[in-house]
Order: structure tokens, then C-alpha cells, then sequence
């Protein structure tokens, strides 16, 4: 085992490869999910995929998985991925590095003539970025059973497009029901996007988890009227008051090690430079390792709510809800040793951001390796790895699939 190598200056030029697949002007990647970019993006992997042997199957919500067989049929796979869909001003690494390294773990096996036990699954998941259509993870949701195809067909773009008919549009409608694929354990390889490892100068994340979160959206009702003419005693100013709410969401981070929370998204009404604002939507995101903080979180919240002055109209409704994952001890072994066997340090670390692991740790053993990323910047067109970090992020993700393939833990 010790001898395989995946082919780093291969995998690069898959990276770069596919970057031009929507490519931006700035170097970045624009492929949202299921137009017609991302079949292209699909179709470039799933030729890849069967030129090596392997079995491609297409699930009802368009996730892919490319089977490379092993030498017992009567063991599960061992599945590794992530996902090909972009931000609207994404980057060339965010999720496309998991799959194109997956794909480089294949090749670098098949090439090797070396075969694992288990058949070797890679998997390209549907919408995970969440950016045209809601929820996040929307492909892995339906297959870990936390979503129905008819919820995910039904969702809608800004344009009024659902989901279901860009599916059908761009060909990838697949015959398997969800969750017909199944597998033993699964690995995912992501960049950090963020800044830990970079700060500590290690070159390999062990994920031991993905964080609670929790997303709401606060609604304040006030009184338009002039704002020349209404004094400041006699205002209902939905805006000042939200602006209220806003500093206390950041109380909420600041009272509980370890969390973050944050306002990404506000808007105000009726947005007129001498109109006193009566209306504000405003959202809130919630986030800790453990789910009783942000439950501690989460009521601090609701009691600022309810004690915000009468006179204002004020809703707070839960959006999303994700609990806590913690992964499997030996799926995270596996990554700790297979970075050591590589011969790359390592820095134990939970995910801060949502990942299709997520989704699949609730059913399935899962563990997440991250690579460092320049400056933790990710969701931009700016988002950069080294080809060293790369390579080793690959290795460490081969060297994991080899070493769980070959322990007795993978019995299901």
C-alpha cells in the first residue's frame, strides 16, 4: 500500500481542466447547478469514469456514482466525492477538488494494477451548494432520507424554474431511486475554507465533525413616515431596532466559546433616502460543535424577541435546522493514519460550513479531510491551493481508502 502514489500533475490539470467549464474572468468558476454547464461539467466526469471500467449509475435527483469494482463482489463499496456546482462567483477547488481527486484515486489504482477489496465508489452529489436552488445539499439530503423527490423536484429557482424540470432538462433524471446505491463508509476531501490549518501550518485537517446550525429569519414591523418630519420620540423605525437585534446576535457568538453567528442577509423598506423604514427582514445563522450550545443560543435569541418594545410587529421564524455530525472514529483513524503514512502533519479541527458529509454521516460512516486554502478564502472567484496541497490532500484521501479497505471495521 505504502507504494501508491496518485499522479499529482494529473489531477492538476483535471483541476484546471474543468475550470474553464464556466469559467470566469477573474479566474474563477460560475456552474450552478443543473444548467447546462454543469452537464457539461457531468459529462466530462462521466466519460472519465467509464473510460477506466466503471459502472456509472444515475440516481432520481441526478447524484452520480462511478463504481470501479473490487475483488470480493460481496463487500460494499467504500464510497469518496463531493460535488461539481459552483457559486455564482465560485472558485476552481470548492467541492471539485473531492470529486477530481476522487477520480485521480481511481486512475492511480486502475493504472497500479493494484485492486482493493471493496468495489471503490466516487460520487458527484447533487446541489450542494445550494446557490439556485434551496436547501444546501439538496442531492445527499434526498439520499440520506432527509428530503423526498417530490420536496426536491418542487423547489424553485429566482426565474421560477423547479428543480425537477432542470433535471429533466439537462439529462440527468437518472432510473435508481435515491439511496438505491449503497455503501459502507464514505470519505470526502474538501478544502478548509477557512483559515486554522493555514494559521497552524499543518498540512492535513482531520475532520472530527460539522457543527450545529441553525438559520432564522426575523421579520420587524414599524411605521413609515417622513424623515424630516416625525420626531425621533415618535418613530416606529423598524430599521434602528433591527440594527438593535443585529449587535445582539453578535452577543449571542461572544457569550459561548467556539460559536459563530451572523446577519448575512437584511432588507429594508421601503428603502427610500427620506422615509423612515416600517419594515425589515433580516437573517440570522447560528452555529456551534454542540447542538445544546446553539440550543442555549437559540433561546437567547427568542427571549431578545420577545422582549423588543410592543408597539413593533416582530415574527422570528426557524428556516433550516441542521444538528451536529460527529464522525466515525474509525473513518477519522483512517484519515489520521493515512496522512501520517504520507508523511504530512496533521491539525484535528470540526467543519464550520455544511458539506454533503453532513448529510451522509447521519446514515452512513463518514469522515472529511481538509486541505489548507490561501488566506481560508473560499466562495470567491480569489480561492486558491497550492499543487503541493493538493497532491497531499489526494494522498491522504487514497491512503484513508486503502487502509479502511484493508481493516475489519468496514462490516455493515
Amino acid at each position: 500500500m505504502q507504494n501508491l502514489k496518485i499522479n499529482a500533475d494529473r489531477l492538476w490539470s483535471d483541476i484546471h481542466e474543468t475550470a474553464a467549464i464556466g469559467g470566469t474572468e477573474k479566474g474563477g468558476v460560475r456552474r450552478l447547478t443543473l444548467t447546462d454547464l454543469d452537464r457539461q461539467a457531468r459529462d466530462w466526469l462521466a466519460e472519465r469514469c467509464r473510460a477506466l471500467g466503471c459502472d456509472l449509475t444515475i440516481d432520481e435527483v441526478g447524484n452520480m456514482f462511478a463504481c470501479l469494482p473490487g475483488t470480493d463482489p460481496s463487500l460494499p463499496p467504500i464510497a469518496m466525492g463531493s460535488h461539481l456546482d459552483t457559486q455564482p462567483t465560485g472558485g476552481k477547488f470548492d467541492g471539485i477538488f473531492g470529486v477530481l481527486s476522487g477520480l485521480e484515486v481511481l486512475r492511480s489504482l486502475k493504472a497500479s494494477g493494484y485492486r482493493t477489496r471493496h468495489p471503490i465508489l466516487l460520487v458527484n452529489w447533487t446541489n450542494e451548494e445550494g446557490a439556485r436552488f434551496s436547501p444546501a445539499m439538496l442531492g445527499s439530503g434526498v439520499y440520506a432520507g432527509l428530503f423526498d423527490r417530490a420536496y426536491a423536484d418542487a423547489r424553485r429557482d429566482e426565474d421560477g424554474v423547479t428543480f425537477g424540470e432542470a433535471l429533466e432538462a439537462i439529462g440527468y433524471r437518472g432510473p435508481a431511486p435515491a439511496g438505491a446505491v449503497r455503501f459502507c463508509a464514505m470519505f470526502e476531501l474538501h478544502i478548509e475554507q477557512g483559515p486554522a490549518l493555514e494559521a497552524a501550518n499543518k498540512e492535513i485537517g482531520v475532520v472530527l465533525g460539522v457543527q450545529a446550525m441553525r438559520w432564522y429569519d426575523i421579520e420587524i414591523g414599524g411605521t413609515e413616515a417622513h424623515a424630516g418630519s416625525t420626531p425621533m420620540a415618535m418613530r416606529r423605525d423598524a430599521l434602528a431596532l433591527a440594527a438593535r437585534m443585529i449587535l445582539t446576535v453578535q452577543s449571542l457568538a461572544d457569550a459561548h466559546s467556539a460559536s459563530v453567528a451572523t446577519v448575512g442577509f437584511i432588507e429594508s423598506g421601503p428603502n427610500s433616502r427620506n422615509v423612515i423604514p416600517g419594515r425589515v427582514r433580516f437573517s440570522v445563522d447560528l452555529r456551534h460543535p454542540q447542538d445544546a450550545v446553539v440550543d442555549a443560543m437559540e433561546a437567547a435569541l427568542k427571549a431578545s424577541v420577545a422582549a423588543l418594545p410592543a408597539e413593533f410587529d416582530v415574527t422570528c421564524s426557524e428556516v433550516w435546522r441542521s444538528p451536529a455530525v460527529h464522525f466515525d472514529p474509525a473513518c477519522v483513524d483512517a484519515v489520521r493514519e493515512g496522512a501520517a503514512r504520507a508523511g504530512l502533519s496533521t491539525l484535528d479541527l470540526h467543519s464550520g460550513a455544511g458539506h454533503d458529509a453532513a448529510n451522509i454521516g447521519r446514515i452512513v460512516p463518514t469522515a472529511m479531510i481538509f486541505v489548507p486554502c490561501l488566506n481560508g478564502l473560499s466562495h470567491n472567484e480569489a480561492e486558491s491551493i497550492t499543487f503541493t496541497q493538493c497532491a497531499a490532500g489526494a494522498q491522504a484521501l487514497l491512503n484513508a481508502i486503502l487502509l479502511y479497505d484493508n481493516k475489519d471495521w468496514t462490516q455493515v
